[in-house]
């Protein structure tokens, strides 16, 4: 029995972290980080060193689930499975119609290079409007608003290039994400301390001592939910000091006096104040950002959590483009990204404003006014989607790789959503939360099991970097590729599926090679997958950098002459109504905060025994003096509640948070978490959040952080 060596990459999460893995009889034994790949260096993390657990585990299913008519799970050979869904699909479209079937495609469907093209070609394929994914839980603003203010076309600078960063709620040290312009999630603390030796000057503002936090330079320590009155007073200083970029402003930016005359009110005093940060290191982080000479600010996914979400990502527009933080003529483009076709022209120039969202043809949502995000549906609307009768009800769901009982908002509703559904399809696995609710529960291949390209991760490469890997494991039982599944069950409805590249073949018993399927759906790109699986052959399975084919910003089009819009959406009024403040809800005089986890990835990592070990609740975070003020222990139990819903948590001493907050991580614990096993499951903070009340009008966020609480011993 002899072990072999392969080169592939991690699929836990978005970063796709180079490896080595070792296998024997088809059997992963090990992997560990690739120390001769170019971008990463041997690096990964914790939770990618679990594959092989993930793999191996006794309790993952290889077999999938059908309920049968007592309500037990029966396993069930997959042909059967998909005939038997497709089967109750045909029945609800034909009673109810094709919008009475959606597909959420979560965290975990992400991971595989196939699930978001396959999952929405079925969605269209069917004609329902309901397809929906994980963006709009946690930051849509930053996807589907900032890009009607207008798109420079070649791109940001590059975080290894800049000589400053700012990050916003962002600690890509734990979560591996950066939106373009921040930091890579390639080894992101050496990345980061690498740079600052060279120079660079690192701003960080977040309401806890993150990890990124203590590597700054200068850090702010923002109230949760008031990063506009950060910004807005960063924008102030700059304007009044005119430390912009003048001749870009001139050149090419409309509606600069209306964002001067809404930050105007903004002084450092007045918005340090309501920030909660000193108004000299307010200053300060101002004129070292528009000092620097390249360098972006960005966000995470906690400004938008914490409400205030388009009015966040608004002011960081605007701080760029005054800053004129982009890539210029003659200069390599930013990202250039090998799998995703071209959205630009790569020129010096801007884009004009694109719409994604209340666009003429663009689909409705029956609730709040909210309606589709690009190619989407808000998540804040499923759960009443699913429960009130009418025309476009909700009956039948397809999880891909989600976990909607615990990363929701407003969980109790989602849960009673789920249980009302006619048909609720879980592709999953483990039997989590969702699982144990659903009709079905489908068994997937996992990573290492199946064909992948690095086209979720290439938004971070500064090189055209590639990667073709196939499957070095063997799969299992009865499980299969999920853009597999979504091709029996079209095959099954007599719909015809479509990808970038034409129609999907639909002939035959089988769905076409994922190799095939990876070039019809990325058709248009730099090098297509086939080819870079034939590049990679010959590199032993490494990557494949394709720098000859790096393209140069070109110049301006002169025919092509339009500009930033900084007062489109009437942003700049936003500002003035949020400078009004909303009164605080009396007797919630804490606020809870969300923070990314170093075992976990949004829901996922619960089920493998060392990550489990590692961080067996999920623990509230509170400052030592709140402690003892309210006269809690360490490790006590304490009931936190909301103006909505009361949750449990583990009580652990941290002077990294800011007095009156508590943190805790999200997208933990089960439908029915209490006191009774919240240190063994933890409990799930989107219990404590409103889907209907607390919201942003045009994304449909709900606030999943800075939400008001009070604590007691439970």
């Amino acid at each position: 029995m002899s072990v072999s060596t392969h080169k592939t990459f991690c699929r836990f999460c978005h970063a796709n972290c180079a490896m080595e893995v070792d296998v024997e009889d088809g059997r992963v034994l090990a992997v560990r980080g690739d120390p001769d790949d170019p971008a990463y260096g041997g690096y990964t993390c914790m939770k990618g060193r679990e594959l092989p657990d993930s793999h191996n585990a006794e309790h993952r299913l290889t077999q999938s689930l059908v309920r049968d008519e007592h309500g037990e799970f029966q396993p069930t050979p997959m042909p059967e499975t998909l005939a038997y869904i497709a089967g109750k699909l045909r029945d609800i479209i034909d009673q109810h119609g094709p919008d009475a079937v959606a597909v959420f495609m979560g965290s975990g469907g992400y991971q595989n290079s196939a699930a978001w093209a396959a999952s929405h070609s079925f969605t269209q394929a069917i004609g329902s409007k309901h397809f929906f994914t994980s963006v709009t839980l946690d930051q849509p603003a930053k996807v589907f608003t900032t890009a009607r203010y207008g798109r420079w076309s070649a791109g940001s600078n590059t975080f290894s290039e800049s000589d400053v960063a700012l990050l916003i709620g962002n600690n890509p040290i734990v979560s591996h994400y950066s939106p373009a312009g921040g930091v890579p999630p390639f080894s992101p603390s050496r990345r980061i301390r690498n740079r600052q030796k060279e120079g660079m000057k690192v701003i960080v503002a977040d309401p806890r001592e993150s990890d990124v936090a203590r590597l700054a330079d200068i850090y702010l320590p923002v109230k949760p939910g008031e990063d506009p009155a950060l910004l807005g007073g960063i924008l102030n200083v700059i304007i009044n000091e005119k430390l912009y970029d003048r001749n870009f402003v001139a050149a090419h930016v409309d509606g600069f006096d209306e964002l001067a005359a809404a930050v105007a009110a903004m002084t450092p005093d007045v918005a340090a104040a309501r920030a909660g940060v000193d108004a000299d290191q307010l200053i300060a982080a101002a004129r070292m950002f528009a000092g620097g000479t390249k360098g972006c600010a960005v966000t995470g996914t906690g400004p938008e959590m914490a409400g205030n979400g388009t009015l966040t990502e608004y002011l960081v527009t605007c701080l760029n483009t005054l800053c004129a933080r982009f890539k210029q003529e003659g200069e390599k483009t930013a990202i250039p990204r090998v799998f995703t076709p071209p959205m630009t022209q790569n020129r010096a120039s801007v884009e004009p404003p694109m719409p994604m969202f209340g666009a003429e043809g663009m689909a409705k949502s029956r609730f709040r006014g909210l309606g589709q995000l690009g190619f989407e549906m808000p998540c804040n609307v499923m759960a009443d989607e699913i429960l009130t009768p009418g025309e476009g009800q909700i009956r039948a769901l397809i999880s891909v790789g989600g976990n909607p009982v615990v990363g929701f908002p407003n969980q109790a509703k989602m849960v009673r959503a789920l249980d009302d559904l006619d048909l609720f399809v879980q592709i999953d696995p483990w039997m989590s939360a969702s699982a144990k609710r659903a009709s079905v529960v489908l068994a997937p291949k996992q990573s290492l099991e199946r064909d992948d390209i690095t086209n979720l991760s290439e938004w971070w490469h500064e090189m055209p970097y590639a990667r073709y890997v196939e499957a070095v494991a063997e799969a299992p039982g009865d499980v299969i590729d999920e853009y597999e599944m979504f091709w029996h069950l079209a095959k099954a409805l007599s719909v015809q599926m479509e990808l970038a590249g034409g129609q999907v073949p639909m002939d035959g018993d089988e769905p076409p090679a994922k190799v095939e399927f990876l070039d019809l759906m990325t058709a248009g790109c730099l090098v297509p997958p086939s080819t870079v699986r034939e590049d990679a052959r010959k590199e032993g399975g490494a990557a494949v950098v394709y720098n000859d084919l790096h393209p140069t910003v070109l110049p301006a089009d002169p025919e092509q002459e339009h500009r930033f819009n900084l007062a489109a959406g009437a942003m700049p009024e936003a500002l003035a109504l949020y400078a009004e403040d909303r009164a605080a809800k009396e007797g919630f005089n804490f606020k809870l905060i969300s923070r990314r986890s170093k075992t976990r990835f949004n829901s996922i990592g619960h089920p493998l025994a060392k990550l489990r070990a590692k961080t067996t609740t999920n623990p509230a975070y509170i400052h030592p003096d709140d402690m003892a003020e309210l006269g809690i222990e360490e490790d006590t139990i304490i009931a936190i509640t909301s103006p909505h819903a009361t949750i449990h948590g583990v009580v652990k001493p941290s002077d990294k948070v800011r007095r009156g907050l508590v943190s805790m991580a999200h997208a933990y614990g089960d439908a029915h978490a209490d006191e009774s096993n919240v240190r063994e499951i933890g409990s799930s903070t989107n219990r404590l959040t409103d889907d209907e009340s607390d919201y942003d009008p045009i994304t449909g966020q709900a606030l999943q952080s800075a939400i008001p609480v009070k604590l007691e011993t439970a």
